[in-house]
């Protein structure tokens, strides 16, 4: 299994997508008007945007490799 690593470039990478995701949390609304079908997705746009703060704060951690390595060993072994 793949040891734990710190990357300062993964960080700053997983920052930033943990930033976007905050934006789409906080202008939801816009979002949802511009780009989406409304009123009816609020809801997703939101849950969108929590699930990329939450990749974003496991890629700036490098657990995100971790749990994929270990996700593909279980599938392939080895």
């Amino acid at each position: 299994m793949m040891d734990f690593t710190f990357n300062l470039g993964w960080m700053f990478g997983g920052l930033g997508i943990a930033l976007a995701g905050g934006l789409i949390v906080m202008f939801y609304r816009p979002i949802a008007d511009n780009l989406v079908s409304g009123v009816s997705s609020y809801g997703r746009v939101k849950l969108f945007g929590i699930i990329m703060i939450v990749v974003g704060f496991l890629i700036a951690s490098n657990l995100m490799s971790l749990i994929l390595t270990g996700i593909v060993s279980l599938l392939f072994g080895k």
